[in-house]
């Protein structure tokens, strides 16, 4: 879980597998985004990062001229993607990706995308990868995993043979990931633990921050931990609370007030997946700002 380095060094977390980290630091990045790169002589690069030269300076540096024959990218979140034409353009690599950018849902009438500034509208991948593609390179075959949830195109990428996956922003030690609806979908997110549960993978090289350790272990924490904020939300509205605002005041009062915007949509995407369920509804309609009551 301890993260090692400052942003710019190639750190090696594994045979075959460098880290380099973007000066990106904020909230919801922690120290910055992780990009990888995989491979010894002819190389892939997972999540090129942020549109920075400086980061694409470390990265050219750590990949010292050597051929790149692959770039992937785990979703289209800024903080994620729109390195990759300039990456591109510097190693000819094929960019490979689940796709563009979409949100989980349609936009509801009146409603606004609140992650669509942190958006990459603009990404598109030479080639769509299909749910359990493994794509071989030189030296190293990669997988990809679909993981919906914190965005609707996200994908982890195991590197077959070495029990590794990088996670992305699916499972993260430094912190919860952000489910904020359109853009993500608690239902989807739990669906996606589902699937990582169903592994054997022994060590997790996430988006941000540092390697998740026993990584089955922590992904049945982190269901559980998400199952008792729904119960939590439940309790809320059921003690007389009606606003996503109310509950979020009384469950996050412990937390930094700056993630207080997150914090409402993550028990914004909670409370759709209720209504879905049948357990809250929603007055008139579902929105952030509408009112709810138990069903």
């Amino acid at each position: 879980m301890a993260f090692d380095g400052k942003a710019g060094e190639a750190i090696a977390m594994a045979p075959k597998v460098l880290r380099v980290t973007a000066n990106n630091p904020s909230p919801y990045t922690f120290h910055g985004t992780n990009s990888y790169i995989v491979g010894t002589e002819t190389l892939a690069v997972i999540d090129p990062g942020p549109d920075d030269p400086a980061h694409l300076g470390a990265l050219l540096q750590a990949i010292d001229s050597r051929p790149v024959s692959h770039i992937f990218v785990s979703h289209t979140h800024r903080d994620h993607s729109p390195l990759t034409p300039a990456l591109k353009a510097a190693t000819g690599a094929e960019v490979l990706a689940q796709g563009p950018h979409r949100a989980a849902r349609p936009l509801r009438d009146g409603e606004v995308n609140p992650f669509a500034e942190s958006s990459d509208y603009a990404f598109a991948p030479d080639r769509a990868l299909a749910d359990d593609e493994l794509v071989e390179g030189d030296g190293f075959a990669i997988r990809a995993i679909y993981t919906p949830g914190h965005c609707a195109n996200h994908t982890a990428f195991a590197l077959e043979g070495t029990g590794l996956l990088f996670s992305a922003d699916h499972v993260m030690a430094f912190a919860t990931t952000v489910v904020a609806p359109p853009d993500g979908s608690m239902s989807d997110f739990m669906a996606s633990l589902d699937r990582l549960l169903q592994r054997d993978d022994r060590l997790y090289l996430p988006g941000h921050g540092g390697n998740v350790e026993n990584p089955l272990r922590f992904v049945r924490g982190l269901k559980a931990h998400r199952k008792m904020r729904e119960r939590a939300i439940v309790e809320r509205f059921a003690a007389g609370d009606r606003t996503i605002q109310e509950v979020v005041a009384a469950i996050y009062r412990d937390t930094d007030p700056r993630l207080h915007g997150a914090a409402a949509l993550s028990v914004y995407a909670h409370v759709e997946d209720l209504v879905a369920r049948g357990l809250l509804e929603a007055e008139p309609d579902l929105a952030l700002d509408a009112y709810y009551r138990p069903a």
